[in-house]
């Protein structure tokens, strides 16, 4: 099974500044059958999740008004949202940019510049990992 089979209407929001990243993820996803929401920065982000519910959410560390570390906390607050599985995107692959993106709740973490194959397989991996955990009301094995 390839790692696009399964992504077919998953909804993916792709926060960051750069336009290069958010047209490039946008179209590695699309290709893989995913909705695709794009944010330039976290607020806007918050602004358009609550509307689009995304099932997924990357999101870059390293971005103005509203970093990602930010973002992130935020999202994982909302009761509504702090399942959504987030990876945080980031051009830095250090111990504390981990570690930093794990205190704020991300699920996972993909450094930049990604490949196609990185960001479907990354997209999957949350996929089946969300898939797996009951939802609301759900009672868990």
């Amino acid at each position: 099974m390839s790692a696009a089979a399964g992504l077919a209407g998953l909804k993916v929001m792709v926060i960051d500044d750069s336009n290069t990243i958010r047209r490039s993820a946008e179209i590695f996803l699309k290709q893989s059958g995913c909705q695709v929401i794009l944010a330039d920065d976290g607020f806007d982000a918050l602004a358009k999740i609550a509307d689009h519910d995304p099932d997924l959410i990357f999101c870059d560390i390293l971005m103005p008004r509203l970093d990602g570390y930010q973002t992130c906390a935020l999202i994982k607050k909302s009761t509504r949202f702090s399942d959504t599985p987030v990876v945080m995107l980031s051009s830095k692959d250090g111990l504390f940019d981990r570690a930093r993106g794990r205190m704020v709740g991300c699920d996972q973490y993909l450094t930049k510049p990604f490949t196609k194959d990185s960001l479907v397989r990354t997209a999957g991996e949350c996929a089946r990992r969300d898939a797996a955990l009951p939802g609301p009301g759900q009672a868990s094995a």
